[in-house]
């Protein structure tokens, strides 16, 4: 049985793993004031903390005992959990071409060769950093979403049922003292929110499939299923 992982935290975090104390240490030293980070010291623990917890991107070292850094990549990317987060993989300059080859057969999405620029490090799990939260926000913008459906009829796309007049009316069986329409003015329109929520979340599906990063293709696709579904709302109100 699966142990279900936490609940994503307002900042993301980042994973480190490598089997040398002091390569986390330097690691952690350059990444600590961009997010969160976990140190790992071997493939196993990487998977067992990715398991409890989200990642925005994480860093392996490609020569670690035991699980190397391919094979910990390729366990990554065959869980249902974890396979859309970003993998840099570290290596040494001496290392075989092939790597490279390797590493994107597994589904890794960068490579670093030792000693790395500190700079170029940053910059690159940054742009992981950047798209975690963004997708965060997508994802929050839809659970919104979702419930402002349920509230308006219920399930996405399904419009609510009129009050039956029958059994709400107090109007008098001889009809005295029956008022007239005009005498009870409609209420105000509000502003169609609906309409604004679908015309964001379809910019946001724009964007995403314009980024061509791991993970965003499919969250795009759920931002157009609740595309879709506003629109049938909103088609189903004018009917």
């Amino acid at each position: 049985m699966t142990t279900p992982r936490e609940a994503a935290p307002e900042t993301s975090s980042i994973l480190i793993v490598d089997d040398m104390e002091e390569n986390l240490v330097a690691l952690q030293a350059v990444l600590g004031s961009l997010a969160h980070v976990v140190r790992a010291r071997s493939g196993e623990e990487a998977l067992k903390a990715m398991l409890r917890q989200e990642f925005a991107v994480v860093l392996i070292d490609v020569l670690m005992p035991g699980m190397n850094g391919f094979e910990t990549a390729a366990n990554i990317k065959g869980l249902d959990q974890t396979r859309d987060v970003p993998i840099i993989l570290l290596t040494g300059a001496a290392v075989d071409p092939d790597y490279a080859y390797r590493g994107y057969t597994v589904g890794v999405a960068d490579f670093l060769i030792k000693p790395f620029d500190p700079w170029l490090l940053r910059t690159k799990v940054n742009v992981f950093l950047d798209l975690h939260r963004k997708n965060r926000q997508l994802i929050d913008q839809a659970e919104q979403l979702k419930r402002l459906l349920t509230a308006d009829g219920g399930h996405p796309g399904v419009p609510s049922a009129a009050p039956e007049a029958a059994s709400t009316s107090t109007e008098p069986p001889n009809g005295r003292d029956r008022a007239h329409p005009a005498e009870h003015p409609a209420p105000p329109e509000q502003p169609d929110s609906l309409a604004e929520a679908a015309g964001q979340l379809a910019q946001a599906e724009i964007l995403l499939r314009d980024a061509g990063t791991p993970g965003s293709a499919d969250l795009a696709d759920r931002v157009l299923d609740l595309v879709q579904a506003v629109g049938q709302l909103m088609t189903d109100r004018e009917m």
